[in-house]
């Protein structure tokens, strides 16, 4: 059925009778309150965890959302030029009720399989909206834009045959790592995926690993053998409980999250909400990409990979360690530069143009509840995304360093690109 046959259905069913939210549930955070750019936000975050997204993909995932949202919302009486959609918004409609209806239809059309619960968070917000004015042409120009948002994207390459990969065998070459996953690196077409704003995925060039014959190289290895090993004697219990946090969860979720909660304690209205969280995800979206890029062209190995091989690496400074295995599994791509970091960075360049660099916060992890990291900069979280990635034993320290550089370009390049005000582009 399409998207907007189940508006006017759920719509009909509401009228006769209205629809109950469960706690938790994604009716409840669909439902109910005043900003549904971020109500559906939170749906969406439901969805990408309940659909066991994959942290690469769901980045991607996340921006076209967000970007349909932004278009949808911002197709009524424009402050900023399109991402991708020109405004042709009917007269009278409502801009909530766009927002809900792009939500709605990029979600049910990205993830089918969550219809039904997708179909109750949509009856859920359209009760609320019950009663304004301009409902039914809001919800229909929202799916309208979203239809055109998630085809346009569909073609960006993400889902392209990937490249034949050759297996490398010189020291420094990336190696299968311990797990289930056999075969090339994963996600290897994020390399070549049409960013949102960047010119070409390798605008921003990456000094690159360092030399294996290096005293940084060492300094690095040596860091990570002692730190993010899975047996780790000089790891504290709280920064196993910290690399964990940083893993179990994808960035989108942690980042969204953040977005959402400065959003609300600074009154956000419905735009510049819409704005804030197409530009974090847009930048996530171009750091992975460039990140993928980078990982695709210097194809460096693991630490778990290096610490077996070390005797091969040339480096007096480096010794093998005989079973050596890091704290959490490690990701099944290229080691440099580091994903986390890049993308981190780039989330936070954005936040941080909202709301100052001395913004508080605080971080959750939807993959360790009860959990929590606070902040009182940017800086400061992206430093420990950077730890966060040692001691899990998945990186050298210098390639998240490189990382935070890049992600920080990124969101610079959104930033002057994307959504540009239109006047005073306040509303």
């Amino acid at each position: 059925m399409r998207a907007k046959v189940a508006i006017r259905v759920l719509s009909a069913v509401l009228a006769l009778g209205g629809a109950l939210a469960a706690p938790g549930s994604m009716v409840a955070q669909a439902g109910g309150g005043t900003n549904v750019v971020i109500q559906w936000n939170r749906t969406m975050l439901t969805v990408l965890t309940g659909a066991a997204t994959p942290p690469a993909a769901a980045i991607r995932l996340g921006a076209i959302v967000q970007a349909a949202v932004f278009d949808a919302v911002n197709g009524i009486e424009p402050r900023y030029t399109s991402i991708h959609v020109a405004p042709a918004a009917p007269e009278g409609a409502s801009r909530s009720a766009a927002a809900v209806g792009a939500a709605y239809t990029a979600l049910v059309m990205l993830f089918p399989a969550q219809k039904t619960a997708l179909d109750a968070a949509l009856a859920a917000s359209i009760a609320d909206l019950k009663g304004r004015d301009g409902v039914v042409s809001g919800l229909a120009w929202g799916d309208t834009v979203a239809t055109q948002v998630v085809t346009w994207r569909s073609g960006d390459g993400f889902n392209a045959s990937p490249p034949p990969y050759t297996q490398g065998g010189n020291p420094g070459d990336w190696q299968p790592t311990p797990g289930p996953t056999t075969g090339p690196p994963r996600f290897r077409t994020l390399a070549s995926t049409t960013p949102f704003a960047l010119t070409s995925p390798s605008q921003f060039a990456m000094p690159g690993p360092r030399a294996l014959s290096s005293a940084q190289y060492a300094a690095d290895f040596n860091e990570v053998k002692a730190f993010g090993s899975a047996t780790s004697t000089a790891r504290t219990a709280t920064q196993t409980e910290t690399a964990k946090l940083w893993q179990l969860d994808n960035p989108t979720g942690i980042w969204d999250r953040v977005a959402d909660s400065l959003a609300e304690s600074h009154h956000l209205n419905l735009i510049r909400t819409a704005r804030l969280l197409a530009l974090v995800d847009a930048a996530e979206t171009d750091a992975v990409i460039a990140v993928f890029n980078a990982k695709n062209q210097y194809n460096f190995w693991r630490p778990v990979t290096a610490i077996a091989q070390a005797a091969s690496d040339g480096n007096p400074d480096t010794s093998t360690e005989a079973g050596w295995l890091p704290l959490l599994p490690t990701p099944y791509f290229q080691e440099y530069p580091s994903a986390h970091s890049g993308v981190s960075s780039a989330a936070t360049g954005v936040l941080a143009s909202f709301f100052g660099e001395h913004a508080s916060f605080t971080v959750i992890s939807s993959g360790l509840p009860g959990v929590e990291r606070s902040f009182t900069s940017f800086s400061d979280a992206i430093a420990q995304v950077a730890d966060a990635r040692v001691w899990a034993g998945f990186h050298f320290r210098s390639s998240c360093n490189d990382a935070a550089v890049l992600g920080l370009h990124v969101a610079s390049q959104a930033e002057s690109t994307l959504m540009q005000p239109l006047g005073d582009g306040e509303d």
